[in-house]
Formats: C-alpha cells, structure tokens, sequence
C-alpha cells in the first residue's frame, strides 16, 4: 500500500513540477519574490540591450568624426558643417571648445584676454565632457542594485520556502516526500530566479563599466588635444 502511495505521488509530482506551476503553488511571499525577480530581470536585460546599442553607436559615430577631424580639413570649415547636428559626445565637446574659441578670437589679442581665453575653452569643454559621460552612465547604477541585491532578493524566497515545508511537515506529522517537496520546490525556483536576475546584471555592468571607462579616456584625450590645438591658434593671432 505505502509503494502504491509513493508511486502515485511520484507521478503527481512529475507531472506538475514545471516553472508556471510551481508559481501557482507558491505561497503569497515567494509569488511576490518571483515576481520582483523576472521584472528585475526584464529590467536589466532592457538597460544591458540599450547600453550595447548605446556604446555601439558612440564607436562608430566618434570613429568617423575623429577620421574627419584629423582629416587636414580647417576646422572652421568641420564646425560650419556640423552646426547644430552634434548628436554624439565628441562632436558636443568639439562644438562646445569651437563656439567659445570663436567667441574669444575677436576679443583682443592681449596675453591677459589670450590666458582667460584658454581657461574658458577648457573648463567648457571639461563641462561637456563630464555632462556627455554623466548621460552614457545613466542605468548603470540599475545592473549594479540588481547585480548585488537579487540574490538576497532570491534568498528570502528560499528561507520562506523552506519555513513553508517545515510547516508542512508540522501539519501533517509526515516527512514524506510528498509533503516536503513543494516548498523545497519553491525555495529551489527562488534562488533560480535571484541568480537569473544577478548574473546577466553583473556581467553587464562589468562590461558597460569598462567601456565608459574606456570611452572617457577617449574622450578627455581628444578635448585635451583639441585644447592644445585651440591655444597654439590664440598664441599666434596674440603675436
């Protein structure tokens, strides 16, 4: 009799021991872990999806603004083009370092005007630098809270799932595998779900950390030379 029982819940078990399942049989606690848990998923894949199509479009655009930078062209001529059409952060930094450059190259030709002049481009084009930056690291912070917080997240879940077999176990007076094995299943599917959510989040935020790191480098060293490039022109018209 106690084989044909245990075959019988054998075979339940098998049978209703899918993910949509244990969801319906979870207890109100774990439903609502599972559920903040795949909207942190689905949030993170969101900002890992928009990083990567974000920090493409900023490579190619910046590859082919510096290719048309270094060109040989008159720079001038590169600022009349580009106009108001900056849609990228090295072009910004370039508008923004030319419009002051053009502001202070009539102003007079004195080596006090010529000074205050390269502090101005400088601090205008270190603005839009940081300002552009602040915009590419937006989100990130997002992959870092669920990177480090869905696992706890999924922990609760597994705690309470557990509670609820012991629970069980308490109701019942009977340890048998049909009785303990939901709320195993459930703290089990938790714990899935908090590392489904935490390790897509952590790599993307490693990866997308390291590309805005590399990407501020670029940039700053393209405003620092675009500076230079900017006070060497200032000291000849000074002459």
């Amino acid at each position: 009799m106690e084989t044909e029982v245990a075959a019988a819940a054998g075979a339940g078990l098998g049978g209703e021991f899918s993910l949509w399942s244990l969801f319906l049989s979870a207890g109100l606690v774990v439903k609502i872990v599972m559920g903040i848990l795949a909207i942190a998923s689905v949030w993170s894949w969101a900002v890992i999806i928009d990083k990567s199509l974000l920090f493409g479009r900023l490579k190619t655009k910046s590859r082919r603004f510096e290719d048309a930078f270094w060109s040989g062209k008159p720079l001038d001529d590169l600022f009349r083009k580009l106009g108001d059409k900056a849609d990228h952060p090295m072009a910004k930094v370039f508008s923004a370092g030319m419009t002051e450059w053009m502001r202070a190259k009539d102003t007079g030709r004195s080596e006090a005007l010529v000074i205050g002049a390269k502090e101005r481009i400088d601090k205008v084009m270190n603005a839009t630098v940081a300002r552009e930056l602040e915009v590419a690291e937006r989100s990130l912070g997002v992959l870092a809270t669920i990177g480090s917080a869905a696992p706890f997240v999924g922990l609760l879940g597994t705690v309470w799932g557990i509670m609820t077999a012991f629970q069980a176990i308490a109701v019942t007076k009977d340890t048998n595998l049909a009785v303990v094995a939901p709320g195993i299943a459930e703290a089990l599917f938790a714990t899935a779900l908090g590392l489904v959510a935490a390790i897509p989040a952590v790599v993307g935020y490693n990866r997308y950390s390291a590309a805005l790191n590399s990407f501020a480098v670029k940039l700053q060293g393209f405003a620092d030379e675009f500076s230079a490039i900017l006070s060497r022109q200032l000291d000849e018209r000074s002459r």
